[in-house]
C-alpha cells in the first residue's frame, strides 16, 4: 500500500521543516526576554473501556495553601497565601507553560500542540482543557450556573498517520485531576515542564473503537513568548503562542510511531464561556522559510465586530505585525462550514482535510504569505453550530465523560 503524505513532495512546508528548523542537538538554551503586550480549539471526533473506568483515582485539584516554586496562586478558588498577581495565558513570565493559573467559574483555559514530521508523513495535535470548552456537559453545567471549570477537564490527542488515526477526548472531574506550576494531571495522562522541555504523557483510549493510545510527546521550545492578546471586545478571551517555533519527538507505543519535526505551541484563556462573545473565527499558522511563524487570527464577534490579527513571531523573540491579504472563501466542508483564510494572491488551496465537524475544521492550506508560497495549518470554528441542540446531544459520542459517581 502506497504511503500517503500530509503534504506532497517538495511542498513549502516540508522544505521549511528541513532547511530552517534546528534539530535537538542545536536548540538554544536560553529563552527570549519577555514581551509585554495588549486560537485552537478542540477537535469533534464516548465511553472508554472499563479498566479505564473503575481504575483507582489518583490525582486531586490541589487544595487552597501557599505555593511552592514561589507560585502566584493556588489551582482552586479561594484565599491564597501568595502573591495577589494573577497568571494569565497558562505561562510563566519567561513564557513556559504554568499550569496552576486560577480559572473562573465558567471561563476556561487551554494549551494546544500541533506538530508535523519532518517527513510530512505524521502529524499530530493536543489539547490540555481546564474547562473544556466544546463539552456538552460544562455548556449544560453553566445554564444553571457558572460551573467549576476543574470539574470539566479533559486531553485531546488527535493522531494523523497513515493507517493509525486516532482520536481521544475523554472528560474527567475533580477527583482524577490536580494541577500545580510545573504538571497538570488528567487522570492516567499530564503535561509536564521539566524546564527545558514540555513533557506529554499519554495513557487514553480512543472513540469509537476504544483503541489503547500510550506514549510520550516531547516539545522542545526555540524561543519562548509571554505574549497575550484579547480577542474580543469585551477582553474577556486572550490568545497567545508560547513555542510559536518548536522541535518535536513522538514516541508511542500504541499505535506504534515514532518521530521527529515541528511543533507549535499556545494557549487560549476565557473568563466566561466562548459561546458568549464569538460568531466565527479562523485561525492558521505556519512556518515561514526565515524559521518565523506567521499566525493569522480572524476574528467575527455576535456583535458584528471584526477583529483580525496577523503576527510574525521572530525565532529571536520580536513579535511584528504583518500584512495578510484579503479574505479568501475556500470549499464548504462536508457539513457545511464555510472556511475562509487570508492571502496575498488567490488561489487558496485546500491540501489535505484533517477533521470535519459540524461546527469545527481542521485542515492544511496552502496560499500566500509576505510573498512566500507556504502551507499552513488552519481551523475554522462556527459557535452557533455548536451551540445547537442537536449537535450537543450528538457530542458525547465523541466526547465521552468518568461517570459523575467516579468522579
Amino acid at each position: 500500500m502506497r504511503t500517503t503524505s500530509l503534504f506532497p513532495p517538495g511542498s513549502e512546508w516540508s522544505r521549511n521543516i528541513s532547511d530552517n528548523c534546528q534539530y535537538l542537538s542545536h536548540y538554544a538554551t536560553d529563552v527570549s526576554p519577555t514581551l509585554s503586550s495588549n486560537r485552537g480549539s478542540p477537535v469533534w471526533h464516548g465511553n472508554p473501556r472499563l479498566d479505564e473506568l473503575l481504575c483507582t483515582p489518583q490525582f486531586q485539584i490541589k487544595n487552597p495553601k501557599s505555593l511552592s516554586r514561589g507560585g502566584q496562586r493556588s489551582s482552586r478558588p479561594g484565599s491564597p497565601n501568595g502573591s495577589s498577581i494573577r497568571s494569565i495565558g497558562g505561562r510563566h513570565p519567561h513564557g513556559a507553560p504554568r499550569f496552576d493559573q486560577v480559572v473562573p467559574h465558567g471561563g476556561y483555559l487551554w494549551w494546544y500542540i500541533d506538530a508535523i514530521s519532518d517527513d510530512g508523513l505524521h502529524g499530530i495535535t493536543i489539547i490540555a482543557f481546564v474547562g473544556s470548552v466544546f463539552s456538552p456537559y460544562y455548556a449544560w453545567a453553566n445554564q444553571k450556573s457558572p460551573a467549576d471549570p476543574n470539574q470539566y477537564c479533559c486531553l485531546n490527542v488527535a493522531i494523523y498517520s497513515p493507517g493509525k488515526k486516532r482520536w481521544t477526548m475523554t472528560e474527567r472531574g475533580g477527583k482524577w485531576i490536580y494541577r500545580d506550576d510545573e504538571r497538570f494531571q488528567i487522570g492516567p495522562s499530564q503535561l509536564h515542564w521539566d524546564g527545558q522541555a514540555l513533557i506529554i504523557d499519554i495513557h487514553e483510549r480512543a472513540v469509537p473503537f476504544f483503541q489503547s493510545v500510550r506514549g510520550q510527546i516531547k516539545v522542545h521550545p526555540e524561543t519562548l513568548f509571554n505574549y497575550s492578546v484579547p480577542l474580543d471586545a469585551g477582553k474577556k478571551h486572550r490568545w497567545g503562542p508560547l513555542a510559536p517555533t518548536a522541535r518535536v519527538e513522538v514516541q508511542l507505543s500504541n499505535p506504534n510511531i515514532r518521530w521527529h519535526g515541528h511543533a507549535y505551541l499556545d494557549s487560549n484563556e476565557g473568563d466566561e464561556a466562548i459561546d458568549q462573545p464569538f460568531l466565527e473565527w479562523d485561525w492558521a499558522r505556519a512556518l515561514m522559510p526565515d524559521g518565523s511563524t506567521v499566525v493569522i487570527y480572524d476574528v467575527r464577534e455576535k456583535s458584528g465586530k471584526n477583529s483580525l490579527l496577523a503576527l510574525r513571531f521572530t525565532k529571536s523573540g520580536q513579535v511584528e505585525d504583518v500584512s495578510s491579504g484579503p479574505r479568501y472563501a475556500l470549499p464548504m466542508s462536508l457539513w457545511r462550514i464555510q472556511r475562509h483564510l487570508r492571502s496575498e494572491q488567490s488561489p487558496v488551496k485546500v491540501i489535505q482535510n484533517l477533521e470535519d465537524t459540524p461546527f469545527y475544521t481542521r485542515s492544511i492550506l496552502g496560499a500566500t504569505w509576505l510573498g512566500e508560497n507556504i502551507v499552513a495549518m488552519h481551523e475554522t470554528l462556527n459557535i452557533p453550530r455548536f451551540s445547537s441542540t442537536i449537535v450537543r446531544l450528538m457530542l458525547p459520542w465523541r466526547m465521552p465523560r468518568i461517570p459523575k459517581f467516579l468522579s
